[in-house]
């Protein structure tokens, strides 16, 4: 059997883990139903509006997509209210992230900064790309160190790399903290906002720059329609970038990476604002419902502006994720992240979280 040999960086390579699916837990316990809030999706689905769009588009399934979707970058860039030119879109906002680290920084010189307890595809993405990665530690209580951050870049820092609102704590980064940082930051080095929970932080305005993107020259935001507009499975993201940086990456960028039925559900996600409206409402009455139960139960809980809420039980993390897993309810405990004691709940539908409510009093007082 042959043994080829790949690059030093690939040897102990740490795969990315995702949650367990549902059909997985079906097998594993023996159950028929499932309610999974693990993962962040949306509590609503998909639009009913983007399924009958990819089913329109479904014939045209052999045809190659238009390189880097100027229909959809172009209804976007309306959208978001920037130049269509500062628009790129991929295939989930993994692969702008991806670009980023392959296209920017220099591997064997360059570093990026980041902070603990973080997504795992900044530290991947740095390691297979030869790049020194530099993990700030959080503040306390999980607080973003932004302050530390800026001071732990230099003049070898390719990005900055800030997730607001934060996976998994929920906390977020005010516009003021951000426009403190940005303009901190070296030379040549770019503020990377992972905005992937944007939508569900309010009011949207004190949280996010890119209202005023043209007063921001060295910052990168990235959105995905993975959340707040349910195509997770469609895999659809997109960068809002200075505009000769995003010409550059079109440049580099492998060709046909955003299939053509994932073109047609953004632009059809964009025109459906009835169900993004229900979307958020549902998310931030779920959201608030979770802040005032779960403390009930002997649960600490961190204050959240996305999709999902964090927090600590007064046992065991992965006995309380093992005796939930048994009725059917699966969540993220956050040992991947660093963060052992801790657990994410997403919310789901009204039902959904009052049966996890439920269940987890069960397990904690039962």
């Amino acid at each position: 059997m042959s043994n080829f040999s790949v690059r030093p960086e690939i040897e102990d390579f740490a795969p990315y883990v995702p949650g367990m699916t549902i059909e997985q837990i079906q097998d594993m316990y023996g159950l028929s139903t499932v309610i999974k809030l693990a993962s962040n999706e949306n509590p609503l689905g998909t639009s009913p509006v983007v399924r009958k769009a990819i089913a329109r588009n479904a014939a045209r399934a052999f045809r190659y997509p238009e390189n880097h979707s100027p229909r959809l970058a172009a209804a976007i860039a309306r959208s978001v209210g920037v130049p269509e030119e500062c628009i790129l879109v991929g295939n989930g906002s993994d692969e702008i992230i991806d670009m980023l680290f392959r296209m920017k920084a220099v591997p064997g010189r360059d570093n990026v900064v980041c902070y603990g307890n973080s997504f795992a595809m900044y530290h991947m993405c740095a390691k297979l790309c030869g790049l020194e990665y530099r993990e700030v530690p959080r503040g306390e209580d999980c607080a973003l160190p932004l302050e530390a951050m800026a001071e732990a870049a230099d003049g070898h820092t390719a990005m900055v790399i800030v997730t607001s609102p934060d996976n998994p704590t929920g906390l977020a980064a005010t516009v003021d903290d951000l426009s403190l940082l940005s303009g901190t930051l070296p030379e040549d080095c770019l503020l990377v906002l992972d905005e992937a929970y944007i939508d569900f932080a309010w009011p949207p305005e004190a949280y996010t720059p890119v209202q005023a993107f043209d007063s921001f020259g060295n910052v990168v935001a990235l959105r995905t329609f993975s959340k707040a507009y349910g195509l997770g499975g469609l895999r659809l993201g997109y960068g809002i970038l200075p505009a000769d940086l995003a010409a550059r990456m079109k440049n580099a960028r492998i060709p046909f990476t955003v299939n053509i039925l994932a073109e047609a559900a953004g632009l059809a996600a964009l025109e459906d604002e009835v169900f993004y409206n229900e979307t958020l409402a549902l998310v931030m009455r779920g959201r608030e419902y979770f802040s005032k139960e779960l403390p009930k139960l002997g649960c600490r809980v961190w204050p959240s502006q996305s999709n999902f809420v964090m927090f600590e039980s007064p046992r065991d993390t992965a006995e309380v994720f093992e005796e939930l897993l048994k009725r059917g309810i699966i969540i993220r405990p956050l040992k991947s992240f660093g963060l052992p004691r801790c657990m994410r709940v997403n919310v789901g539908t009204d039902k959904e979280n009052e049966t996890f409510i439920r269940a987890l009093g069960e397990v904690l007082n039962g």
